[in-house]
């Protein structure tokens, strides 16, 4: 186990910015996907500080950014719903059959499993 005062720099001597081990940081910072848990993003803020912890392969970083200047999350417009819809149901159309399988595609087959032959399935 590594010790966490090895990543214990709060003034950002060391790593250039405010940096924290695993699950010591200050509750006002937060990564992109408490945000996101929260309903809220950066904004555009610079990144605030971040968290180090040492993984199987150097080191692992998540960059922090302090909730008092978050602000809510955006909802997306109707055109903007209506593109996805369509990127998505794209995506579960068959070109061979034309129907809409309920489930995305396989790239490699590129088509539905109904109109994949055999020896197709077994390639892939």
């Amino acid at each position: 186990m590594t010790d966490p005062a090895r990543f214990w720099d709060p003034r950002g001597d060391r790593y250039g910015i405010p940096t924290y081990p695993w699950r010591l940081a200050p509750p006002h910072l937060a990564t992109r996907r408490q945000f996101a848990a929260d309903g809220l993003r950066p904004g555009g803020q610079d990144v605030a500080a971040q968290v180090l912890w040492r993984r199987w392969r150097g080191l692992g970083v998540a960059f922090l950014y302090d909730r008092r200047l978050a602000l809510p999350k955006r909802a997306p417009t109707a055109a903007q719903r209506a593109a996805l819809a369509k990127a998505l149901a794209a995506r579960r159309t068959c070109p061979r059959c034309r129907t809409d399988v309920g489930y995305v595609l396989r790239r490699r087959l590129g088509c539905c499993l109904d109109c994949a032959s055999d020896w197709e399935l077994e390639a892939a």
